[in-house]
């Protein structure tokens, strides 16, 4: 049995919920104690953390297994709670507001007020930014006039305006893109709320303080202009070596290994959806191993060589064909590295097995990072632009001393149609708010891979899973190979682009070792998860209800 430290300075009701080897769900009362013991892991760093995401009531905690165990983080995390969350220090930021939102009338209604007093309500109180998530430069607003806490809609809208004003629960919010979205709309701003060109991106950073004016009252403000959501990535011409892209089928997306700890500004990692095959590319022709590729999803992929290049195809079992300035048509292998000549025009097939390619070129695509990474996030709408037929993308000369490599076989088989895949899955966070027949039915059924499936995740069809508990759950992280289930009872897989945080319910998690695998299931494949870690939450020091 785990004892308390005995230096807690207050008791404090606090879970561990498991996610995988290599994160944890640490599960609070409340926001102010989520905030407290985020503010104490800050000042007291813990070694082997790597990324704390805060939300409305837990903390995900992403580690390093190698350098600390579960047991000892839990341990060390508790022996850090219980003390007072710091006062708002960050800057005063003021949002002007028209508030003519389509739920304002609604949200009196709901409150038994007139739309004035909701106004005035709204604008009087002082917020914080708590913390980040949804989108990029989505900040949860809290510290407003309790009387304000309104549930959200119970249908969703499909398209909420960027800059809409809501409120949702405790927190008050602002849309930085054109979304869907649930919360109740009483407002709209003018102000860029995520701009790439702008350090930082995200106007609202945690700890910002926030004031809302009724720009009905005040008219001295200026609207800004729209933020920007893409780079272009490639050059008109280039005197040496180069690609000219002369057809292309779905979209194909410059990626890398993403960008880690931006966290704070509502950005997730994003990066190669199979990052074995992502490393193997960059290998076989000599590369670091995170040096930008081509990410290409359903082949359908043409290009010619200017100059003289080395480039290698991984992941998905594509055929490659080139034909030669002479006319000579080649087929060649697939995970090793192959010469080109000025000229040469190569062609990538539609795959036999798997669902995304990575070409790699010696020396890397000449692509400018966005926000410190050529990762294109297709849910967020940040990284360079997908290079369309007729692009020229430039490569960098290869690293001195560089070579390439000998051919590497593929980590894992890929999955075709015709298939069962097996994925391991960790039981959590939440798992126990559904029947446990819901639970066996999870595990024992073969899952549908639906064509509504993307680079966000991947959308499951069969018998659905009932949930226990129908409490609205709050916003709190997710991390890529969450299974969330929503209000339909379909299971989600996220991939690469998930959204950061999330309001419904995950019941088990992708373990790390199928990450990659679960990248490379194509539509129409089955899915059976098996269980290697029981559902088995860990409580200090009291339980919730």
């Amino acid at each position: 049995m785990h004892i308390a430290p005995p230096s807690m300075p207050r008791d404090t009701s606090m879970r561990f919920l498991p996610v995988r080897d290599d994160s944890i769900l640490v599960e609070l009362a409340d926001l102010a104690e989520a905030l407290a013991l985020f503010d104490a892991l800050e000042t007291n760093p813990v070694d082997g953390i790597r990324e704390i995401i805060p939300a409305a009531r837990t903390l995900l905690i992403s580690f390093d297994p190698s350098v600390i165990s579960n047991e000892a983080l839990t341990d060390a995390v508790a022996a850090l709670s219980g003390g007072e969350r710091k006062a708002a220090s960050g800057p005063l930021v003021e949002i002007p507001v028209r508030y003519d939102g389509e739920d304002l009338g609604e949200v009196a209604a709901i409150l038994g007020v007139s739309v004035t007093e909701v106004i005035r309500m709204h604008g009087e109180s002082e917020y914080v930014a708590a913390f980040t998530g949804f989108a990029p430069g989505f900040a949860y607003l809290s510290g407003g006039d309790p009387r304000l806490n309104v549930p959200r809609r119970k249908s969703p809208r499909t398209r909420v305006p960027a800059g809409a004003v809501g409120l949702a629960g405790e927190f008050s919010g602002i849309y930085p893109k054109t979304s869907p979205g649930g919360w109740q709309l009483i407002g709209r701003t003018p102000l860029a709320m995520f701009d790439i060109d702008r350090a930082p991106a995200s106007l609202l950073q945690p700890g910002s303080r926030v004031r809302f004016r009724d720009m009905a009252a005040d008219k001295a403000y200026e609207v800004s202009a729209p933020a920007k959501t893409a780079t272009a990535p490639v050059a008109a011409s280039y005197s040496n070596c180069a690609i000219e892209v002369l057809a292309v089928g779905l979209p194909v997306l410059f990626q890398d290994l993403g960008r880690a700890g931006q966290a704070n500004q509502g950005i997730s990692v994003s990066g190669a959806v199979d990052r074995s095959s992502f490393k193997a590319a960059n290998r076989l022709v000599g590369n670091p191993v995170g040096t930008p590729a081509l990410e290409i999803s359903l082949g359908g992929f043409r290009f010619r060589m200017r100059g003289r290049g080395v480039i290698a195809v991984t992941g998905a079992f594509t055929p490659i064909t080139i034909v030669t300035t002479f006319g000579r048509k080649l087929s060649v292998a697939h995970g090793e590295a192959i010469a080109l000549d000025d000229g040469d025009i190569v062609s990538l097939g539609q795959p036999t097995a798997g669902m995304r390619s990575y070409l790699a070129l010696r020396g890397g695509f000449d692509v400018t990072p966005v926000l410190g990474s050529a990762a294109t996030d297709t849910l967020a709408q940040i990284g360079p632009a997908a290079p369309g037929a007729g692009a020229v993308i430039g490569i960098h000369p290869p690293v001195p001393g560089s070579t390439v490599a000998a051919p590497e076989l593929p980590a894992f088989d890929m999955p075709d149609t015709v298939e069962t895949v097996v994925l391991d899955v960790v039981m959590g966070p939440r798992t126990n708010w559904f029947t446990q027949s819901a639970v066996e039915n999870f595990l024992s059924q073969e899952w549908s891979v639906t064509p509504q499936s993307s680079r966000v995740g991947i959308r499951l069809s069969g018998e659905a899973l009932e949930r226990q508990n129908h409490s609205e759950l709050p916003s709190e992280a997710t991390v890529r190979g969450a299974l969330q289930v929503p209000a339909s009872g379909q299971p989600v897989l996220f991939l690469a682009d998930h959204p950061l945080t999330g309001g419904y319910p995950v019941i088990a998690n992708v373990a790390r070792h199928h990450l990659d695998l679960a990248g490379q299931i194509p539509v129409g494949a089955q899915i059976r998860f098996n269980a290697i870690s029981a559902f088995a939450p860990r409580s200090i020091l009291g339980k919730y209800p």
